[in-house]
């Protein structure tokens, strides 16, 4: 290990031609682009991190929110330095959004605590707007919520397609962007705690395997998201499914049709970074354990590639785990597949490619058994696995280390050439009359 910051300096060395970090002017707290990287104050930014869907639910009751601050603070101690989470509730149990326009402020001042305390940790936030799923409403809740107001609607997927219900969705994104923050004093939308914002979790329109409603509808919110907010990038939440633009590559996708489609999807200007989630054990479940990381392997492999050369922008793996309740589960299992995942991010990113992290489904603080769904970790009872995420999280900051030190260097170098220059144009020029 002593030796792991030269052999990482070598290899970004040789392959120097493939990172081109320019230099940012900006130095105000906000993640940014350029090209296949991610920057924090023109320095480059590197994400291990996690989910935790629940932190503005557990936050809205202040009695629970110690198990919020305890998340961060485990968190933060094994190095993480990003968290996914849900900006939505609609309808139902304890809602952020009880109907269309209509808050819940008890809610609502549960997420300026995740904020609020995620800031104070030092962790940035990928807040998603909606979900797919009837978990916490979904978009079955907003067709739910036209089909009261008179709209014809056969399908929850009408959700991607509906003008009144792209409305309801449209004015809750307004609401959360520009929602002033009752912890920090900030808005939102001027808030650099938050790294970027995501449009839906896992948007899925299996009536339109064409891929056409969600690429119109992608581009439809990433443009009004972008006319709120210019600071925070934006993600569309998408699993990585190939689609009708690459035929040819639909082979890798295991056995599902959603459509979406991962090139088109993620080709749309005003997507800043690609995602890809993976689950192998739930999508191909009665394979082998050898075979779904062999899945792994290209499925991760064929994302990061496409990221470098077609799509020219970052990727981030937002989601993966392994469940305990599979089948012959063992410890070393999920590990195994933990150190699959960051041994791709890990050697991309050491070469200047576009993986610049992971986040694995999900983190629980400990107490909160009736939240386990098999994927969960606790950090302070999962010693092997916190182990090699604490480690992942020490290499990404050895290549951030090693960039920025690269980076500094070519800076040093400019400013002596161009003192240079000056020093040889004053001597050229000393003693001449010089203008009027």
């Amino acid at each position: 290990m002593k030796h792991l910051g030269l052999v990482l300096l070598l290899a970004v060395l040789f392959n120097q031609h493939l990172l081109t970090v320019h230099v940012e002017a900006f130095g105000d707290g906000f993640i940014r682009t350029r090209g296949v990287h991610f920057l924090l104050n023109g320095n480059p930014y590197y994400a291990n991190g996690f989910n935790a869907y629940w932190l503005m639910y557990m936050a809205s009751d202040p009695s629970q929110r110690p198990k919020v601050t305890a998340a961060f603070t485990e968190a933060a101690s094994h190095g993480l330095t990003v968290a996914r989470t849900w900006a939505f509730s609609d309808g139902g149990y304890r809602p952020l959004q009880y109907a269309p326009g209509s808050y819940n402020e008890q809610m609502f001042k549960g997420l300026d605590f995740v904020i609020a305390e995620a800031r104070r940790h030092g962790i940035k936030l990928i807040l998603s707007l909606a979900n797919n799923y009837n978990s916490f409403g979904g978009k079955k809740q907003y067709v739910n919520w036209a089909r009261s107001q008179g709209q014809y609607l056969t399908s929850d997927d009408d959700f991607f397609r509906n003008p009144v219900v792209k409305g309801y969705y449209k004015n809750h994104v307004k609401t959360v962007l520009n929602r002033y923050n009752s912890f920090t004093g900030m808005h939102y939308k001027d808030d650099p705690t938050i790294m970027a914002w995501e449009l839906m979790n896992e948007p899925r329109c299996t009536s339109d395997s064409s891929g056409r409603t969600i690429q119109a509808w992608i581009m439809e919110m990433a443009s009004h998201v972008k006319s709120i907010d210019r600071n925070h990038l934006l993600e569309a939440g998408l699993e990585g499914f190939y689609g009708q633009s690459t035929p040819q590559k639909k082979r890798l996708n295991p056995n599902l049709d959603i459509g979406t489609d991962f090139i088109a999807n993620n080709l749309i200007p005003g997507i800043d970074f690609a995602t890809v989630h993976s689950y192998p054990d739930q999508w191909l479940p009665s394979s082998s354990d050898q075979y779904q990381l062999s899945f792994l392997n290209n499925w991760l492999d064929a994302h990061i590639q496409d990221a470098q050369f077609i799509l020219r922008k970052p990727i981030l793996l937002t989601e993966f785990g392994k469940s305990w309740k599979d089948p012959g589960f063992n410890t070393y299992q999920r590990d195994q597949l933990f150190n699959t995942v960051y041994y791709k991010i890990y050697f991309s990113a050491k070469r200047g490619g576009p993986a610049a992290g992971g986040l694995f489904w999900q983190l629980l603080s400990e107490g909160m058994d009736s939240f386990k769904d098999g994927y969960e970790i606790v950090l302070s009872k999962s010693s092997s696995t916190a182990n090699i995420i604490a480690q992942q999280a020490h290499k990404l900051d050895q290549i951030r280390r090693i960039f920025t030190r690269m980076k500094n260097v070519e800076r040093w170098k400019r400013a002596r050439t161009m003192r240079g220059r000056r020093g040889q144009w004053h001597g050229r020029n000393r003693g001449r009359h010089i203008g009027n």
